[in-house]
């Protein structure tokens, strides 16, 4: 974490500094595209960004990580870890920095701590369940694991209408970014025993776990399994398509971040294509030039943004971030599912409603 950050942030403290630069750098180590995204946030919002993705990562890291824990350690670091959360949302203290921080940034934005939860629950479930039967079970999983995290950011990022109005676009990003990863890693999960990818979907194409087995173990291509993994990326545009409109909500100085992002995450479901769907053999990854072309287009527009905002000082923020993220009422949740979107998506329309928390490549 820069010292300009986190002064930028009015973070004094030195324990807790420390706790946001260690977020700082699981960002920078495991995110290439969404640090480099989150370069053109304001400066004074960077360091809670880093907070949320973060934990994230140190979560996910327990429960993926290739260090030979055995799934019983994993659960019980977990249940350590959601200990520590619990006590540091309602504390702020704990000795975990990742938590340390993510506690400040929830009080500093108001963060509706039921999404942290939410979060737990969908990591906790990685270290039991294997596959998933249909898109309405997948995304159960990905709500708490993906739709939360950008129900977290909202809060960060502003908006310039009610926040429950683009809540459900923001919990859509996080599910198309994480439907992204899920494709794009079909493979590497599947070393690890998961298939991310709804079975019915697979089964409309005559694929199942045996036959990806067998082409990820011998190398071999299937016409079936190019069929399938086709039609998860139409499902996953239609997702993004559900997104987009969230976009023009968000402060204007916050757009540039997320719009990159978009682009750049997005720009993997074009390299995947490009690369014949290979992702059980390969990862599929976006052109540095590409990569620099988005970031310089970024940094164009975050430049007209702050020009324009600085002719709005004096005046209240445009943003508008009253009531929670998750719909503006208790118990509301933003979680509208369609049973099956990649129907829709095969036919050519718009996949309904449903961060993997790794980076975009």
């Amino acid at each position: 974490m820069t010292a300009r950050e986190l002064d930028a942030a009015g973070i004094t403290d030195p324990a807790l500094r420390a706790a946001y630069a260690e977020c700082r750098r699981l960002n920078a180590r495991h995110g290439r595209t969404y640090f480099l995204a989150t370069r053109l946030l304001p400066v004074e919002r960077r360091p809670a960004v880093h907070a949320l993705y973060g934990f994230a990562r140190w979560a996910d890291d327990i429960v993926d990580g290739l260090d030979g824990r055995t799934p019983a350690e994993r659960a019980r670091q977990l249940a350590v870890l959601h200990d520590e959360l619990a006590d540091g949302l309602r504390r702020g203290g704990t000795s975990v920095p990742v938590v340390r921080a993510l506690a400040h940034t929830a009080a500093v934005y108001g963060i509706d701590h039921r999404h942290f939860t939410d979060f737990m629950a969908s990591m906790r479930s990685d270290l039991e369940v294997t596959d998933y039967p249909t898109y309405a079970d997948l995304y159960g999983y990905m709500y708490g694991s993906a739709a939360v995290i950008g129900l977290q950011m909202l809060p960060v990022l502003g908006s310039v209408v009610p926040r429950e109005e683009a809540a459900p676009h923001a919990a859509a990003l996080g599910v198309a970014f994480q439907l992204t990863n899920f494709l794009r890693d079909v493979g590497e999960d599947l070393d690890r025993g998961r298939i991310y990818l709804p079975a019915d979907l697979l089964a409309a194409h005559g694929v199942d776990r045996e036959l990806l087995t067998w082409s990820r173990t011998t190398g071999r291509r299937d016409a079936r399994i190019t069929a399938a993994l086709k039609a998860a990326a139409g499902m996953t545009r239609g997702v993004y398509r559900e997104a987009a409109p969230g976009l023009p909500m968000l402060d204007p100085v916050a757009r540039p971040c997320i719009r990159t992002a978009f682009v750049l995450y997005g720009g993997i479901l074009d390299a995947i294509a490009a690369d014949g769907y290979a992702v059980l053999h390969r990862r599929a990854v976006v052109p540095r030039r590409r990569r620099a072309a988005v970031a310089a287009d970024g940094l164009a527009r975050l430049a007209v943004a702050r020009f324009r905002a600085s002719g709005r000082r004096g005046r209240r923020p445009e943003t508008s971030d009253t009531g929670p993220s998750d719909g503006g009422r208790p118990g509301a949740r933003v979680r509208a599912v369609r049973i099956q979107p990649w129907q829709d998506a095969a036919a050519g329309g718009p996949a309904k409603r449903a961060h993997k928390r790794e980076d975009a490549g």
